[in-house]
C-alpha cells in the first residue's frame, strides 16, 4: 500500500508528526508563561513580608570630643526595610585595653521605610582617644512593621569608618 503524499512529495504522516511537535511546543511554552506569572505574582505578594529580612545597617561614622564625653555619629541605613517607630540599642564602649567602660541605651528611631538617617549621641565621661571598640550588645526595642526585638537584632549589621571597631 502506498503512503499518501502531499505537497512536494512529503508523506502525510510526516506533516502530522510535525504538527504534533508544534502543538506540543506551543503547549509547553504557554505552561511556562503561566508558571512564571504565578511565581511573579507570589513574589509580589511576599514583598512586604520580605522586609522582615532586610538588613538594618549601622555605621559608626565618626567619634569626636564633646566636653568630657565622646560624641558618636551613627548612620542608620534602612534602605530596604519597613518603617520602625522605635529602634533602641544597648551599646558598650570598651577602652583600648578591651575593658568595658561606658554603657548607653540609644533610641535611633523613628526610622522611615527605605531611608538612611544620621543619629548623634554621647558616651559621657570617656575621652574618644580611650575608646578602642564599640559593641552593639542588644536591641532593646524594635517597634513597627512586623519586626520584633530578636528579629531586629538578627537583621542588624555593623560597620565602622571612625577608626574604632564596631561589632555585635
Amino acid at each position: 500500500m502506498a503512503a499518501q503524499v502531499l505537497r512536494g512529495g512529503v508523506p502525510l504522516y510526516r506533516l502530522r508528526i510535525g504538527r504534533l511537535a508544534l502543538d506540543t511546543a506551543a503547549c509547553l511554552a504557554l505552561s511556562l508563561v503561566f508558571v512564571v506569572s504565578l511565581l511573579a505574582s507570589a513574589m509580589a505578594q511576599d514583598g512586604p513580608a520580605s522586609d522582615k529580612g532586610a538588613p538594618i545597617k549601622l555605621q559608626l561614622n565618626r567619634m569626636e570630643a564633646a566636653g568630657d564625653a565622646c560624641r558618636a555619629t551613627i548612620v542608620v541605613d534602612n534602605g530596604r526595610g519597613a518603617a520602625l517607630r522605635s529602634y533602641k540599642v544597648d551599646l558598650f564602649a570598651f577602652d583600648t585595653d578591651g575593658i568595658a567602660q561606658k554603657r548607653v541605651a540609644v533610641e535611633l528611631g523613628p526610622i522611615p521605610a527605605r531611608k538612611t538617617t544620621v543619629k548623634i549621641f554621647d558616651f559621657p565621661g570617656i575621652a574618644c582617644a580611650k575608646v578602642g571598640r564599640v559593641l552593639l550588645n542588644d536591641v532593646l526595642a524594635c517597634e513597627g512593621g512586623e519586626a520584633g526585638r530578636e528579629t531586629c537584632l538578627e537583621r542588624t549589621e555593623t560597620e565602622t569608618k571612625a577608626g574604632v571597631t564596631f561589632d555585635r
